[in-house]
């Protein structure tokens, strides 16, 4: 059993078709796939790669020796089973960015850059599936026309752990978001999603982009497409990058099923509750990593 892997080139041709039904199939029975030939030039990622590393020798490295979490593993010596083992920068267009390392902001904006167009493109094609109007998902998450939507990068590592069995790289959680791009490290794995009841690794594959669905898109699609569950794990060897994109709603929206969806269903009113995204965000953090379903049933109660 595997992550699926989908060329996205090939909607550009005579396997469109076939395409869009490895999409659907994969946004159904996995919320998780890999994309290859996915538009983003592979210079482009080839110098993210390489900016990330250094970024991370030069400005983080050593304050992460001086965490929490490697003293409370040192000390303890027992399972950490509230803490990550990972180093996270975020960056959004309005926030301070990292200054010392040479090349990083430049490189970083051009990357979000096309990360995001890839986000919208991913959106349009998960639109075409589940038969809603071209810019249906997108139009939800900005809250209308204009460009609401939250756009955040994290940048994370995972520097090798002395005792990996005793503390998670990152815990296991769904995602509150929408879509997910993650450009992951492509020699150190770790990454892993559940499928079934197993745990399955998603193997580093070079220059593919990862997309994972969230919490928003199950509930726009009226549970057809799930988010998926899943963790990292971390390792006494290598130092896993890990740069994952979320295309989220504004805090502004208001997040409910589709209603061409619930209509297809034939149900008596919707599975998941209308409410606005801001709302369900001071749900989520606080239950990031519970169970799913009572966050949807809390921000229904609010």
């Amino acid at each position: 059993m595997a992550v699926p892997v989908i060329d996205f080139s090939k909607l550009n041709g005579d396997d469109r078709a076939k395409t869009l039904a490895q999409i659907e199939n994969a946004c159904q029975e996995w919320g998780f796939f890999q994309l290859v030939n996915h538009g983003i030039p592979v210079e482009l990622l080839e110098r993210v790669k390489k900016v990330s590393s250094e970024f991370y020798k030069m400005e983080r490295e050593e304050n992460f020796n001086k965490s929490k979490v490697v003293e409370l593993l040192d000390e303890r010596g027992v399972t950490l089973e509230d803490a990550d083992w990972e180093d996270v920068v975020t960056l959004l267009d309005d926030n301070e960015w990292p200054s010392k390392t040479p090349g990083f902001q430049e490189i970083m904006k051009d990357y979000r850059f096309e990360l995001k167009k890839l986000a919208e493109k991913v959106m349009q094609v998960m639109d075409e599936n589940l038969g809603l109007p071209n810019g249906y998902i997108k139009t939800a998450f900005n809250d209308g026309d204009g460009d609401n939507a939250f756009f955040g990068t994290k940048v994370s590592h995972y520097p090798p752990c002395p005792h990996p069995e005793k503390v998670k790289g990152l815990r296991a959680h769904t995602d509150a978001g929408g879509v997910i791009l993650l450009f992951q490290d492509d020699k150190v794995g770790g990454l892993q999603v559940l499928k079934d009841g197993q745990w399955i690794d998603v193997h580093p594959l070079p220059n593919a982009i990862v997309i994972n669905t969230g919490d928003q898109i199950e509930v726009l699609s009226n549970g057809r497409y799930k988010s998926a569950w899943h963790r990292v794990l971390s390792s006494v060897d290598g130092n896993r990058r890990s740069i994952a994109s979320f295309y989220n709603p504004s805090l502004k929206a208001t997040i409910a099923p589709a209603p061409q969806l619930v209509e297809k269903t034939k149900q008596v009113g919707e599975t998941y509750p209308k409410f606005v995204f801001g709302d369900y965000m001071s749900v989520y953090v606080q239950q990031k990593f519970l169970p799913k379903e009572p966050r949807f049933q809390a921000v229904r109660a609010m």
